[in-house]
């Protein structure tokens, strides 16, 4: 499984934060955000991946969530574009959708088939969430999505858009007893554990959101949990955590994530997720006041963060360059 880089190889309360986007100079620049956190870039809002208003799916013109930008060229066969990008809609029935562009900054298209994961199968309120996984040894694309929130669930496909459902991999069930929701999971490879891969989620414990872990050999089953949260609401943070994405740059062991204050921040977790040291804000939200589920890619040595912007109920997806 290869990172998402061209030429460089190295929820709900929560939640809150045309069908072709131009180019970045049509997207509209803001200020740069000030980083915080040492050794981290400050990146700069371009502006919306789409427009909305005209999608063709029509819960996601009310909203659209959770960003997963994966590199598709030279992966499978014939893509639309060189990038995909998976998003949904979060309240009932969601939907899994694509779009897709020829590079990061767009001009974004949406996919005329959406949604490409509906809820039906499953008799469920709805799906969301979706993460990406390219995995080179069977050539196949893993797609993790919630449905309901207490329950995440795995599909694959050969050509990024039609998925073949897998099983259930995660339910509260295999959490201590506190836990009323597992979702919002995002899935990486270990960093010092070759044929390891590490799941990244939102457990919902008595209430508070906060980071947990999982663990497996394997990208569609046998994945393990502890069952002790990895990151919990630090001060500054709005007492809630999500979204959670590994940031493997800078040596590895960050995490990069969304709070209930609407700003993005970064946790210092170590290589072997032993430690939990709360770094402060990567990034403050300039135009849309709320930013959350951050998903990173790069092209041609930039760095760009995907992400949804405003408040719940009322999100697009962003894009923000890295300076």
């Amino acid at each position: 499984m290869e990172p998402d880089r061209k030429l460089i190889l190295n929820r709900r309360t929560l939640l809150i934060g045309a069908a072709a986007a131009g180019s970045a100079a049509a997207l509209g620049f803001a200020p740069p955000a000030s980083a915080a956190v040492p050794g981290f870039p400050t990146f700069t809002r371009l502006g919306a991946a789409l427009d909305k208003s005209s999608l063709s799916w029509a819960p996601a013109r009310k909203e659209i969530i959770f960003p997963s930008v994966r590199r598709v060229a030279g992966r499978l066969p014939n893509p639309l574009g060189a990038w995909y990008m998976y998003y949904a809609p979060h309240d009932d029935p969601g939907g899994i959708c694509l779009a897709y562009a020829d590079s990061l900054e767009g001009p974004w298209h949406e996919f005329a088939g959406n949604p490409i994961v509906r809820r039906d199968p499953y008799s469920v309120p709805h799906v969301s969430s979706p993460h990406a996984v390219w995995n080179d040894a069977d050539g196949k694309m893993y797609l993790y999505f919630h449905g309901d929130n207490a329950t995440t669930r795995v599909a694959t496909s050969t050509d990024g858009i039609t998925f073949t459902y897998g099983d259930i991999i995660l339910t509260t069930a295999m959490m201590p007893s506190n836990v009323t929701e597992t979702s919002y999971a995002r899935v990486f490879p270990h960093p010092t554990q070759s044929g390891v891969y590490i799941m990244l989620f939102m457990g919902n414990q008595a209430g508070t959101r906060k980071i947990f872990i999982g663990w497996s050999h394997s990208l569609a089953s046998g994945w393990q949990f502890k069952p002790d949260p990895l990151i919990s609401p630090a001060a500054g943070e709005g007492g809630q955590l999500s979204g959670a994405h590994y940031w493997s740059r800078n040596g590895g062991g960050y995490v990069v994530y969304h709070s209930g204050a609407g700003t993005i921040h970064v946790a210092d977790v170590g290589t072997s997720f032993d430690r939990e040291n709360h770094l402060g804000v990567l990034y403050t939200e300039p135009v849309a006041t709320r930013a959350a589920a951050p998903s990173f890619a790069e092209e041609d040595g930039r760095l760009y963060m995907f992400y949804e912007a405003g408040r719940r109920g009322n999100t697009n997806i962003a894009i923000a360059r890295a300076n």
